[in-house]
């Protein structure tokens, strides 16, 4: 686990502004075999890479719509994600703008089909995209917390998730990971060792409608963040201890 500095840096925000990139990802049968091959790809690499516990996978849903809300420790958690969750119903992703052009990781992301977002500021075409996704009965994947840990453990929550959820009256479930942390993964891949981890999958869940739309928000993240720590050993714990 990441050493905890005393004041965290702000969350971030885009560092570019590409609207025209932002969109609900076509099904169309060449991306089905890429994300077929992604998942059997990812699980091979988690195969290789990592020592993997895996609790509570039943509560995973066979079908959409619903919301997988993860916590975010390092490069792996993709992986991860992928290499153990069903590959039944289509599950979308949303991934930062910055990650288009990356070297790597964009054409990977290019080809499963992503739903890009600017961080940081109210991306209007990358919600209507999600809730999109949500009304045709698909899974939608994202990090609350909004970037990877500087923490070690979980950060406080942005109001998107709950959004979407208190939107769309889609299902919340919560997937957290321990033991992806890139100094824990890549450590041990130098060493030429598999890194324990650690993923937990728990109960779905709704969010309940108030009269106070704000109040209604603040408390559905509130909710949302406390079923992740829950999910989790207390030393990853973080601002929901």
């Amino acid at each position: 686990m990441l050493n905890q500095p005393s004041s965290p840096p702000p969350k971030p925000i885009a560092e570019v502004w590409r609207p025209e990139l932002v969109a609900l990802p076509h099904l169309t049968f060449g991306r089905r075999l890429v994300r077929a091959f992604l998942h059997g790809f990812s699980r091979l690499l988690a195969f290789v890479t990592m020592r993997a516990t895996v609790t509570g996978l039943e509560n995973f849903p066979t079908y959409g719509p619903a919301l997988v809300v993860i916590n975010q420790l390092g490069d792996a958690d993709s992986v991860l994600l992928l290499a153990t969750l069903p590959f039944r119903s289509p599950i979308e992703a949303i991934g930062k703008i910055e990650l288009y052009d990356h070297w790597f990781v964009g054409p990977l992301f290019r080809a499963y089909g992503v739903i890009w977002v600017h961080r940081g500021q109210p991306d209007r075409k990358a919600i209507r995209a999600a809730l999109d996704a949500l009304a045709e009965g698909r899974l939608v994947t994202l990090a609350p917390e909004g970037r990877q840990s500087v923490i070690g453990g979980l950060e406080e929550g942005n109001d998107g998730a709950a959004f979407l959820a208190l939107k769309s009256g889609a299902p919340i479930v919560p997937v957290a990971m321990t033991g992806v942390e890139n100094s824990n993964i890549y450590g041990h891949m130098k060493r030429l060792r598999r890194a324990t981890v650690t993923l937990s999958v728990g109960k779905p869940f709704f969010l309940q409608e108030h009269a106070d739309r704000q109040k209604m928000i603040r408390e559905g993240t509130r909710q949302i963040m406390e079923s992740l720590a829950n999910l989790l050993p207390e030393s990853y714990r973080g601002k929901y201890k």
